[in-house]
C-alpha cells in the first residue's frame, strides 16, 4: 500500500531532514510531497537539495514550488533586481552553503531540480500547495501569488470547491504545533527558528518532528 507523506518547509535544515527520513523510511512505492522552501535561512541548503535529489532515486518525490525557490529561479532567469531582496530574505545563507558569490554558481543539477517543482499536487483526497488557495477557483487557475506568498495569518480560506483537504506550509507556526482546521493543515512548524520540521502521514495523521539539530519528537 502506497503511503503518502508531506514534509513542511525545510529551509536548509539538513539534519532535521535526515532525522525525519530515517524515521519514516520511505519505500519505493511511497510518495513524498515536499511543500517548498527547501532553501534559504538555514545553514545547509546545498545538502538539503542534494538529499532530495538522492531521495528522488529511491522513492516518488513531488517537490512543490515555494516562494524562496521562485525568487531564486527568477534571478537565474535574468531578474537581477530581485537579488538584494533574496539575499536579505535568506538567500545569503544559501549562497554560503554552496560556496558561491552569485546564484549562477549553483550546480546545474540542483537548479534543474528546483525547476522541476510543481505549483500544486493533488491525490484523490488531498491537495498540496506551498502557501494557500482561493476556495472557488480550480487548482489549475490559482494565482501564483496565492499559491506561494499569501499568509494564513490574514485569513484561513474556506474549504476548497473540490472537497479535498489542503496540506500546506509557508505560514510558520512558531508554537511548533501543526495548524489543523480540518479542511486545511499547515505543517510549517518553524524549523529554522526554535521550532521543528514536520512530516505528516496524510492518510493516518501521524506526525514526526525534528528540530534543526536533528532531535526528534513523535506523535
Amino acid at each position: 500500500m502506497t503511503r503518502v507523506f508531506a514534509i513542511g518547509d525545510i529551509h536548509g535544515c539538513f539534519r532535521a531532514l535526515e532525522s525525519i527520513l530515517a524515521e519514516i523510511l520511505p519505500q519505493v512505492d511511497d510518495l513524498v510531497v515536499v511543500l517548498g522552501d527547501f532553501i534559504d535561512r538555514g545553514p545547509e541548503s546545498n545538502r538539503v537539495v542534494d538529499r532530495l535529489i538522492e531521495l528522488s532515486g529511491q522513492t516518488q518525490v513531488v517537490p512543490i514550488l515555494g516562494n524562496h525557490e521562485e525568487m531564486l529561479l527568477a534571478i537565474l532567469e535574468g531578474h537581477q533586481y530581485l537579488l538584494g531582496n533574496w539575499l536579505s530574505f535568506g538567500g545569503l545563507a544559501t549562497m554560503e552553503s554552496y560556496g558561491v558569490n552569485h546564484p549562477a554558481g549553483i550546480p546545474a543539477e540542483h537548479v534543474e531540480f528546483l525547476r522541476s517543482c510543481r505549483p500544486y499536487f493533488e491525490t484523490a483526497t488531498h491537495f498540496f500547495v506551498h502557501a494557500t488557495y482561493l476556495p472557488r477557483k480550480p487548482l489549475a487557475k490559482q494565482p501564483a501569488e496565492v499559491l506561494r506568498w499569501d499568509s494564513l495569518r490574514a485569513k484561513l480560506p474556506k474549504p476548497h470547491r473540490s472537497g479535498k483537504t489542503c496540506i500546506c506550509g509557508h505560514t510558520s507556526q512558531k508554537s511548533g504545533e501543526v495548524l489543523d482546521a480540518g479542511h486545511i493543515k499547515c505543517i510549517d512548524t518553524h524549523v529554522y527558528g526554535e521550532g521543528w520540521l514536520t512530516a505528516l502521514d496524510v492518510d493516518t495523521g501521524r506526525l514526526w518532528q525534528a528540530d534543526r539539530n536533528g532531535r526528534l519528537r513523535t506523535s
